[in-house]
């Protein structure tokens, strides 16, 4: 009879630990479009399986971007950090996981002790005693409403929301190395491009000089020839400024000090990728911030569940055994052995609603969390919409750009040769050669903006993780 009623305990017990007390969870719902508003011809859609992954940086065919991509993966310290954050995530959810299993202590105790003769409810025995003891313990909780696998379920989903964390860190870190590096290639374009002008202006003065010294041109043609060539002087100085910030924050970026690192010039033309975009339901499963948001809303769901065992009694199985004596050689033997084994159980009567604030908090992280995993995926929506519009205008810009230059490079020979023969004044001259420069250096910072989005844009559809 006893053993009968012993199973039916052992039964009860381990049906109610397979019970939990968190709620179903399912990741918050967001409504997701079909498809994206603002596809065009430089946005292509394209299932997820053929986007770029890893190494997306290397559609720009650039070795200099490659190795720096490589030694910012080495050497940045927000990136350790993040990698360190998310390895003691790891720890604590294993730390978590260890309470599934008993916990096995061993100890062990030689001591001398002096009772006072005065002691209450003393009766005999010795002043002075000795005692050794050696044995081991042994603690369980039987998880009888879900609270430690709750814990471990928690804490689990936090570990991964850690790891998308880095992977965020990680892409943001790419994303704007590559950023820096393709502004920094732009300047080197401009200020080649603002040498030759220099240099063409420099002709153009001499030219006005001899013509000036001839009689064939006045003193205020050779001033505005002047102001021409130390314009472009003066700008060329302002790029090289402009691309000293761009060098020390490479440099930063790749955990190196500014004061000794230095990036060659290179007027290299780099292709302006073609980014595939896919569909947006699958940019929930790339952007990594949308990934660590609901991970936390998991997390915070299991934390109802622990926060309402509270509710419950608490069963632990607990035991200890070994040998105990007053001194002597026999300690190991029969007769100084000892052992105990029995559960205990714990109900709260009384805690001034404690548990019930308790409970009203977590579900109060949960809605929060919530929110936050909504908020992550509309401003996800809204950025990849953001970067799909300027990619696309930004091309139908270029063409018409391109034109431009063309069109003002024609008016500046055209207006040279009128000045050489004396039909127009150096006025014309200046203004043709203003407009093809700013036509032309408006081309090539059209160009690296093109660069650049289309590295947010990237950035914007989680980049490569899969």
């Amino acid at each position: 009879m006893r053993a009968a009623k012993q199973l039916a305990g052992v039964s009860l017990a381990a049906a109610l630990a397979g019970c939990s007390l968190a709620p179903a969870y399912a990741p918050p719902a967001v409504p997701v479009s079909t498809s994206y508003r603002e596809l065009g011809p430089w946005t292509p859609a394209a299932p997820a399986d053929a986007q770029p992954r890893g190494m997306w940086w290397t559609v720009f065919s650039d070795p200099v971007l490659d190795d720096l991509e490589a030694r910012a993966e080495k050497a940045n310290p927000n990136l350790a950090a993040a990698v360190a954050a998310y390895d003691q995530a790891r720890a604590l959810a294993a730390q978590a996981r260890a309470e599934l299993v008993p916990e096995v202590d061993a100890g062990a105790l030689d001591q001398r002790t002096r009772r006072s003769a005065n002691a209450p409810l003393r009766v005999g025995g010795p002043d002075t005693y000795s005692t050794v003891q050696v044995g081991a313990s042994l603690s369980y909780e039987l998880d009888l409403w879900g609270r430690v696998r709750n814990m471990v379920a928690s804490a689990g989903a936090q570990a991964q929301a850690s790891e998308a964390d880095l992977r965020s860190v990680r892409l943001s870190l790419q994303a704007e190395l590559a950023d820096d590096y393709l502004g920094l290639r732009g300047l080197d374009a401009q200020e080649k491009l603002l040498q030759d002008t220099a240099a063409a202006y420099q002709r153009a003065l001499q030219l006005t000089q001899i013509l000036h010294d001839g009689g064939n041109a006045t003193g205020l043609d050779v001033a505005r020839a002047q102001t021409q060539l130390s314009t472009a002087k003066a700008q060329i100085s302002d790029v090289a400024a402009q691309r000293a910030l761009l060098e020390h924050a490479i440099a930063a970026l790749v955990g190196e000090s500014a004061s000794q690192f230095t990036l060659p010039a290179s007027q290299v033309a780099l292709p302006q990728p073609q980014v595939l975009v896919g569909v947006p339901s699958v940019l929930l499963q790339r952007r990594p911030d949308i990934a660590a948001a609901e991970r936390r809303a998991a997390a915070a769901n299991a934390q109802i569940g622990v926060a309402r065992a509270a509710w419950f009694p608490s069963l632990t199985i607990g035991g200890a055994a070994g040998w105990q004596t007053a001194g002597g050689v026999d300690l190991l033997s029969a007769p100084n052995t000892f052992w105990t084994l029995g559960p205990q159980a714990a109900l709260a009567i009384f805690d001034g609603g404690r548990r019930k604030a308790g409970v009203e908090a977590a579900r109060a992280a949960f809605t929060q969390a919530s929110a936050i995993y909504r908020a992550a995926v509309l401003d996800a929506f809204r950025t990849v919409e953001d970067e799909l519009a300027l990619s696309n205008r930004l091309a139908v810009e270029a063409k018409d750009q391109q034109d431009a230059v063309v069109a003002a490079n024609r008016t500046e020979d055209l207006a040279m040769i009128s000045y050489r023969q004396g039909a127009s004044t150096y006025l014309d001259v200046v203004t043709a050669q203003t407009a093809a420069l700013e036509a032309q250096r408006a081309d090539l910072m059209l160009n690296t903006r093109r660069l650049q989005a289309s590295v947010d844009l990237v950035r914007a559809l989680g980049g490569g993780w899969g």
